[in-house]
């Protein structure tokens, strides 16, 4: 397993395990990974996950894989993640603890426990290297991207899914410096303009520095060519997803349209604590993952399994997820 880097560690505010935070910055999420939803401040409270004492990283543990589509290179990329000792405060917050046991219990999963990876993907193009969203914090990107023989200047155009903290820590580092410094950035208008007129401190942080060099999408649109944007809405107010195509092939990369395999896309009318919109949400992830199923189309998922890729079939009234093994060889 791969554990948060040691300045993430080291940033942990303690208080008593289980206990509410109750005036955390979103500075301070950003540093547990968490993201509350932002309709209206602190909806929801988090609490401190347990975190391993020692930032280590496994022996053998790739921090990139690599997938063709068509001509198009899609690289998942290991950039960290973040545990918690209360899944069950995260997702399925509308049902009884009973079911959410029974239902981790039937997946061999334990229902007390839940690691969520953050995979941005990188996609390179014939003219273009795009980097989908930029996890936790620059250091565990950048080591990533190093491991699959990229450099941050070789970055031409930072898609942004949506502003959660988790998405946009990357974009800078400690000291505020642009992680890259090459990139145009791209983010949805609905999105952009929510948390441009929020007030929110980290948003001021990490975008709004870079409004000069920022496009804006709606659905339907092209982040380049083959590249076209989804409106998958609920999540954020302007979360966006992405359709890949080339060749004939596609892959869908659905963001944080789900956020867990299980508890999520298993079971797509649960609440999950980081949904804005629950209810929109929830409509989105059957809209969104009714199609992926009926078109039999690959998905990269950024908090699915590492590395996040594979397919999506209906099981019962929910989805079920397969991960990917050799089909993009």
């Amino acid at each position: 397993m791969e554990f948060l880097s040691p300045s993430l560690e080291q940033a942990l505010s303690t208080h008593p395990k289980g206990t509410p935070i109750m005036n955390i910055s979103r500075r301070k999420m950003l540093l547990t990974g968490a993201a509350l939803p932002l309709a209206v401040p602190m909806l929801s409270l988090w609490s401190r996950p347990t975190v391993a004492q020692e930032a280590v990283t496994p022996a053998g543990v790739s921090l990139f894989r690599s997938f063709a589509v068509g001509e198009i290179e899609v690289i998942a990329l290991k950039a960290g993640g973040f545990p918690s000792d209360m899944p069950h405060s995260l997702f399925g917050t509308n049902i009884d603890q009973p079911t959410f046991d029974a239902v981790s219990s039937e997946n061999f999963i334990p229902s007390n426990s839940t690691y969520l990876d953050v995979s941005p993907t990188l996609v390179r193009t014939a003219t273009e290297t795009i980097l989908f969203d930029t996890g936790l914090d620059a250091p565990g990107l950048l080591a990533a991207l190093s491991a699959a023989g990229v450099s941050a200047s070789d970055v031409t155009r930072v898609v942004l899914t949506h502003l959660h903290p988790d998405h946009i820590g990357g974009l800078t580092d400690e000291a505020g410096s642009a992680t890259f410094p090459n990139a145009a950035f791209v983010a949805g208008q609905v999105e952009y303009d929510h948390w441009a007129k929020s007030g929110d401190e980290l948003f001021e942080q990490k975008v709004r520095p870079f409004a000069d060099r920022m496009t804006f999408l709606k659905g339907e649109d092209a982040v380049a060519p083959g590249i076209t944007a989804i409106e998958a809405f609920g999540h954020t107010p302007g979360h966006l997803a992405f359709r890949m195509e080339s060749g004939g092939q596609q892959m869908i990369a659905i963001a944080d349209t789900a956020n867990h395999y299980v508890w999520s896309l298993g079971h797509p009318d649960w609440e999950v604590m980081f949904d804005v919109d629950k209810a929109a949400a929830a409509a989105t992830r059957r809209r969104l993952l009714d199609m992926i199923a009926a078109d039999r189309l690959a998905v990269v998922g950024y908090h699915m399994p590492y590395p996040g890729v594979g397919f999506v079939e209906t099981r019962g009234d929910g989805f079920h997820w397969v991960s990917a093994s050799y089909q993009f060889g």
